[in-house]
């Protein structure tokens, strides 16, 4: 996995690849957590595909609240389908391997969904803001024009982000050491194996997570401040259950995703061990994919009654499929 490469560094080599350690040399676990990865995945994949589906042929759930946890639900599959395939390939075979162009591509799509799901779910909580706290103005303030426009804004926002990051690491030299102590290609981890200068990509990495993660977060901290106050305003107890049951599973959701992603990203590892760093990683990388469906359909009443609509016209068109021919034809 090596080759010699002319960077002007005397006596060392330029790899071509690195090695992703993963969870380290425990073979007799590699079945059982390939087959709890597998599973997560097909839960994963199989629940946001079907959030997605529902979302666009049910009209009820043609609503900007449903439309942004469309668009969530799109971003959590291609999440999970950047990390957890090539985990499962190297859980199966054994193989550690990853070429430094595929642990550069994984890196930056990983990187594009982080930066585009934190500005999604700040989008999400200022939509249950205007719900909540401007219910007369909702309507106008929230409409078709506008939420393709800043649906459009949170994926262009996370392409930019990670474009301009992965364009400076491209240029970074790695000479020797090509050990990744993850289970999937993260900056620190890559940035760590350079033998070149990595201030200037450090720098910006930080700049941009500022911009990408902390703003978004300070403001959904600050829409829901103020739906919690707008909340505990409302007289009546079931005026209040039911204004909170309407941003509860986004709450949820939010909690869970920035909980985690900051105690792997802002608590120093002298803290926190690298093993309890990858657990954590676990959680916002492949079990709040997961979430997502599971909060948004088990505890959202229209969700449910869109799914019985969806099972109630499958279940009839494939119990009278004939009559329910003819009667087209007729038309």
């Amino acid at each position: 996995m090596q080759s010699v490469a002319h960077t002007g560094w005397s006596n060392q080599t330029s790899i071509t690849g690195f090695i992703l350690l993963g969870f380290g040399n425990i073979s007799e676990m590699q079945i059982p957590l390939f087959l709890m990865f597998l599973l997560i995945y097909l839960v994963t994949i199989s629940g946001n595909i079907l959030i997605v589906t529902l979302v666009m042929v049910d009209q009820p759930l043609h609503t900007p609240m449903y439309f942004f946890l469309g668009n969530l639900s799109c971003l959590e599959t291609c999440y999970s389908s950047i990390i957890l395939p090539r985990l499962l390939a190297s859980l199966l075979s054994g193989d550690k391997t990853i070429s430094v162009r595929d642990c550069f591509s994984q890196f930056y799509c990983f990187g594009d969904l982080v930066a585009t799901e934190c500005y999604l779910l700040a989008v999400m909580s200022c939509d249950r803001y205007l719900a909540i706290c401007n219910p007369l103005r909702y309507a106008v303030i929230m409409n078709g024009r506008v939420c393709t426009q800043l649906a459009a804004y949170c994926w262009t926002g996370g392409f930019l982000s990670s474009t301009t990051v992965i364009i400076l690491m491209s240029e970074l030299k790695f000479c020797s050491a090509n050990e990744i102590d993850h289970f999937f290609c993260d900056f620190s981890p890559i940035v760590k194996l350079s033998c070149t200068d990595t201030k200037l990509v450090e720098f910006l990495v930080i700049t941009l997570s500022s911009i990408s993660s902390l703003i978004p977060f300070l403001l959904t901290l600050t829409s829901y401040a103020c739906i919690i106050s707008t909340i505990l305003r409302i007289s009546s107890t079931s005026g209040r259950q039911k204004a909170f049951s309407t941003c509860s599973s986004h709450l949820v959701i939010v909690a869970t995703y920035y909980g985690t992603l900051f105690i792997v990203y802002l608590v120093p590892t002298d803290y926190v061990s690298k093993s309890l760093h990858k657990v954590f990683s676990v959680f916002y990388t492949v079990l709040t994919p997961m979430l997502n469906p599971l909060v948004y359909s088990l505890r959202n009443k229209e969700v449910n009654e869109a799914l019985r609509r969806a099972l109630n016209k499958i279940y009839g068109f494939a119990r009278f499929p004939f009559i329910k021919f003819n009667q087209r034809d007729m038309n």
